[in-house]
């Protein structure tokens, strides 16, 4: 089974990180405008497994451990022969708020590698998928723009967002002429497992107008770091 053609008139979309919080939510609202959607996750849960259950057979469930080169490359072979519209990355994690003098090498590690290498990674794996004219989108954050980092707190996560931001610069330079759309997505602060219940937004308020920009920025050239309302986020 493949992701589907995107000449039969019905959009793909592969979202990598959908076991909950914004990736949920943005597997569920493509699903509910039409679109067809492999959603992975490390280990597939409940919420992620009642949603595609109530989705009519638009989702489909892969396992995917992001970090995992081997795990990558399994799910490149299976997804052989898909064609997507929209290719969109979500994960992320975050190791609390820690001065970054203390920082232990192995949590800087592990957040920059699940945060920064890996989504590269996972679009050089999987670019080929993506029909010309689709959707690159990495989900990034206000907090990875270094000019709005006016304010203390969360350095390590801040770090790794920005480090994100420019690795998907160097991509879309090495890649400026293939004809695909490029986003940077900033999806506001949500209340998730990452944000904290604090948060003043929603996932089921933010990801509808996420997935208004990603639908009407396709097709659009080059690389743009956008908020939720397809304002540009300063670098």
């Amino acid at each position: 089974m493949t992701a589907g053609t995107s000449d039969t008139g019905t959009r793909h979309a592969l979202v990598i990180g959908a076991s909950r919080g914004l990736g949920l939510v943005l597997t569920d609202e493509l699903a509910r405008r039409g679109w067809h959607v492999v959603a992975t996750a490390r280990q597939a849960g409940d919420e992620l497994r009642a949603s595609a259950d109530a989705d009519h057979g638009r989702v489909r469930l892969e396992t995917l451990e992001m970090t995992s080169s081997d795990q990558l490359a399994a799910l490149r072979e299976r997804l052989a022969g898909s064609r997507l519209d929209l290719l969109f990355v979500n994960a992320a994690i975050d190791r609390g708020d820690l001065p970054i003098d203390e920082v232990p090498t192995g949590m800087f590690t592990e957040v920059m590698v699940t945060n920064a290498l890996s989504p590269l990674r996972t679009l050089e794996a999987l670019r080929d998928l993506v029909v010309p004219g689709g959707t690159v989108a990495v989900m990034s954050s206000d907090q990875g723009s270094i000019s709005r980092n006016t304010e203390g707190g969360y350095e390590l996560y801040k770090a790794s967002k920005a480090a994100l931001n420019q690795l998907m610069r160097s991509y879309a330079t090495r890649y400026a002429d293939d004809g695909r759309t490029k986003l940077l997505i900033d999806p506001g602060h949500n209340r998730t497992r990452l944000g904290g219940p604090d948060a003043p937004l929603a996932p089921h308020e933010s990801i509808p107008a996420v997935v208004d920009v990603l639908e009407a920025q396709a097709g659009a050239p080059g690389l743009q770091f956008l908020d939720r309302h397809g304002e540009p986020v300063p670098w």
